[in-house]
């Protein structure tokens, strides 16, 4: 788990958008636990209240559910999951080419950025 967080965007969204990461590449399996809270906090690096919150926040959107003094699972359904990291790759790829634009490269130039990135 060699998560990575943004200091210029608020951490909590940024922990959901990594477990959707994990849940859909197989990390966390459906039905399967997660680390605890204070476990996942160390690892990242922030206080285990905003770990709990994003944990929350996750539940109430139907991606983890809760067992009572054993800790957080992964929705057997990770339906939801995979549209939260669709719309993080959306973002980023925005992102990414806005600034290749910026830096004053054509889209041509881009692609042909990008190929060469993945040839190397």
């Amino acid at each position: 788990m060699g998560w990575i967080l943004n200091k210029n965007r608020p951490v909590c969204p940024q922990i959901c958008e990594l477990i959707c990461v994990d849940i859909v590449n197989g990390v966390f399996p459906p039905n399967g636990r997660l680390p605890s809270v204070r476990e996942l906090a160390v690892a990242i690096g922030v206080n285990p209240n905003t770990v709990q919150k994003a944990m929350e926040t996750m539940e109430g959107e139907g991606l983890l559910y809760s067992v009572r003094c054993s800790g957080w699972y992964v929705q057997e359904d990770i339906t939801r999951a995979r549209e939260v990291l669709n719309d993080l790759r959306y973002e980023k790829t925005r992102e990414f080419f806005a600034v290749m634009e910026s830096l004053g490269l054509s889209a041509e130039e881009t692609r042909e950025f990008v190929k060469e990135w993945y040839c190397e």
